[in-house]
């Protein structure tokens, strides 16, 4: 009760008091600075490290700017850090990580991702996954119950990625997205929405809950929004992101970029536009994936593109501190591809219980559903055939942990290529995809007996290394030893 009652007390002060809160931003920081640019336990190079470092950085100083300019209620955030960061361990529990280790002899994922219902209310062109109206595949509710009870009891985790289909069209048992949030009050969800459910009600129930972000789907501007997801979506999202700064609610921007929104996505503009006018939190950028409807290659930006977005996303990060990250640009800050569950990481569980070993991987071994009616966990899993050979390939090509596999700096490999799939797609069908492994849909099979589409991004990682590898020999290694 006095530890519940002193931790109340400092977050209130903390946010109160915009000089303490400065200077615990400040204490944050120079620990991270401490330890990933001086002891830098890990051995990684100095660039890498740097990159990683202004990542932290950017989120404190958009996190200061929208309380600022007050985006953020106050009381919201009082209920996010008692909830989620103060009480009951921050967003890991270490003690459990170790007991995991000794019983398993790996570490469990950092974190996982959700897709509780394929249903959606739009009809995006090239959706990854599929989704429309006219699908009702659900999750039901005791599953997602005990997956999300495994991950913060067994694995330590506190941290659940919500996405779908429409995560605010869930229902099972008369539970939705905002009870899950209710009834796990103690983790923190971020859930991938297009934002046009967003109204009112559901912004004061986000307010009340504290421990829910929405992270925004767009494609650009109006036109590049609309001609993909539909007519008038973009003016419903803007009238949902002033919804939540009314409410002091935070929400992120997710966008994906081709070739055809290419030249909007690559221009400062485009990042004032959503950080310094909206007031988004965070943004993630993700590039084209040709899977679910949009298996074809055309849409992927090229090589060139690919390399030209980097530079951008080095200079907004490194010069106006926006918090960005690039699903595949950005391999330095997580220490590589996050996915196949390794430590750290996560995996992916879709809407039918199949478990991926990431969003854009749609291969399965494994079902959630299949395993709790056998007596098993989704600790077994991670030990399928599928998940053990992209680990293995994780710690050959780029991924140190000082107890699993603490590889020497010169041995880690282009991070600016970290996708199993995507950047190397030869190697993901013949050392990664087993016999097994089944295609979670229709167009995850087409891809595997389509010969021009294994040619074609065969042939991108060619052109990658290209565009990259002088980049990573000349910044990140030669010119930047481990310190």
């Amino acid at each position: 009760m006095i530890s519940n009652i002193l931790v109340k007390g400092f977050a209130d002060l903390l946010l109160s008091k915009k000089s303490i809160r400065k200077n615990a931003e400040k204490v944050i920081l120079s620990k991270l600075k401490n330890d990933l640019l001086i002891k830098n336990k890990r051995k990684r190079n100095l660039k890498e490290a740097e990159y990683r470092y202004a990542f932290y950085e950017a989120v404190f100083t958009q996190f200061e700017k929208n309380f600022e300019r007050k985006y953020l209620n106050v009381d919201y955030m009082k209920r996010l850090l008692n909830n989620v960061f103060l009480q009951d361990k921050l967003l890991e529990n270490y003690d459990i990580k170790e007991e995991f280790y000794k019983k398993y002899g790996i570490y469990p994922p950092g974190f996982l991702t959700l897709s509780p219902t394929k249903r959606c209310n739009l009809t995006c062109i090239g959706c990854y996954a599929n989704s429309s109206s006219l699908n009702d595949e659900t999750l039901d509710y005791k599953y997602v119950e005990a997956i999300l009870k495994e991950n913060y009891e067994k694995w330590g985790n506190k941290g659940v990625v919500i996405s779908g289909g429409e995560p605010f069209l869930y229902r099972s048992n008369g539970k939705t997205l905002l009870d899950i949030a209710e009834q796990f009050d103690n983790m923190f969800f971020m859930a991938y929405t297009n934002g046009t459910l967003i109204d009112e009600k559901i912004a004061q129930r986000l307010f009340e809950l504290g421990n829910l972000i929405p992270a925004i789907s767009v494609e650009g501007y109006q036109e590049q929004t609309d001609e993909r997801r539909g007519k008038n979506v973009y003016q419903k999202i803007l009238q949902s992101i002033d919804i939540l700064k009314k409410h002091g609610v935070p929400f992120g921007i997710s966008v994906t970029i081709t070739k055809k929104n290419f030249d909007i996505i690559n221009d400062e503009k485009f990042f004032d536009y959503y950080f310094d006018k909206l007031g988004a939190s965070f943004m993630w950028i993700f590039q084209f994936m040709p899977i679910g409807r949009g298996t074809t290659v055309d849409l992927m930006i090229d090589a060139t593109q690919r390399r030209m977005l980097f530079e951008t996303w080095s200079k907004i990060l490194f010069e106006k501190k926006y918090p960005v990250a690039d699903f595949w640009n950005s391999g330095m800050i997580s220490y590589g591809c996050i996915a196949y569950g390794r430590p750290g990481g996560y995996l992916y569980i879709d809407w039918n219980g199949n478990i991926m070993p990431c969003v854009f991987v749609p291969f399965y071994e494994d079902n959630i559903k299949d395993l709790y009616n056998e007596g098993k966990t989704l600790t077994d899993a991670l030990f399928s055939k599928l998940f053990e050979n992209g680990r293995k390939w994780q710690y050959s090509y780029s991924y140190n942990h000082p107890i699993l596999n603490d590889i020497e700096p010169d041995k880690i490999q282009n991070l600016l290529l970290p996708c199993s799939m995507r950047d190397h797609y030869k190697n993901f069908r013949e050392n990664i995809l087993t016999d097994s492994s089944k295609p979670e849909d229709e167009f995850a099979d087409i891809s595997l007996k389509d010969k021009d589409y294994y040619e074609k991004l065969s042939k991108y990682e060619e052109e990658l290394k290209k565009e990259f590898d002088p980049i990573w020999e000349k910044d990140f290694v030669k010119d930047n030893k481990s310190v």
